[in-house]
């Protein structure tokens, strides 16, 4: 028990290491042409497509793989004190880990594909890239709902539970609520909910490091 608890806030602790390395990499490395022509963006897309494509692996598919160890910790970690919460928070915690690594996988495959094709028909391809974009947008790039209700169940059952500092639920209930909000589509609610999970999720590794006593 307590190896996959530490297990779980090795994940959380590094799940908020790759949030803040995408804030850093989108906001201070990555310089996309948005005002150029389709055939000047695609250049700069193949000039950078193995680090973007590095990227998006580090971002969603290592990610939905460290999600999966600490849905798992959590959910035994909380079965018990409040079964109802946690089973209906695991499921959501699930579905997220599948939306976060096919976002990955097909914003990867959605790239490649339209690197080839812009070699013949840019427009055609900007078209086919924006399509894929969209996609991966609505699976786990911009709308985290799925997220959300994962947090904010997870933060009600550890209330009900007594587990966890109940200033770290409170919180988690705030992040959970700006998570759904991302229904919206308003950047500053997905910005807001990937700042706070770093707080929450490096908050949580801590908390779930230290060696709890059975």
């Amino acid at each position: 028990m307590n190896d996959l608890q530490k297990a779980g806030g090795v994940a959380a602790l590094s799940e908020a290491i790759i949030y803040l390395s995408a804030f850093v990499f989108f906001g201070a490395y990555w310089n996309f042409p948005a005002d150029a022509d389709s055939a000047q963006k695609f250049a700069f897309l193949a000039e950078n497509q193995n680090i973007l494509s590095i990227v998006n692996l580090i971002m969603y598919v290592l990610f939905g793989v460290l999600l999966a160890i600490l849905v798992l910790a959590l959910h035994e970690r909380l079965k018990r004190a409040a079964p109802t919460f946690s089973q209906i928070a695991s499921v959501f915690g699930v579905v997220w880990v599948g939306l976060v690594i096919a976002s990955g996988m097909i914003a990867n495959i959605g790239l490649a594909t339209a690197l080839e094709l812009s070699t013949t028909d840019p427009e055609q391809a900007m078209t086919v890239w924006r399509a894929i974009y969209s996609v991966v947008e609505g699976l786990g790039g911009g709308n985290e709902v799925v997220g959300g209700l994962w947090v904010l169940l997870l933060s009600v059952a550890a209330l009900k539970g007594n587990e966890l500092p109940k200033t770290l639920n409170y919180f988690g209930l705030f992040v959970g609520i700006v998570g759904v909000l991302t229904m919206y589509p308003a950047d500053v609610l997905t910005d807001v909910f990937g700042l706070t999970q770093i707080v929450w999720f490096s908050w949580l590794g801590v908390v779930m490091l230290k060696i709890r006593k059975n």
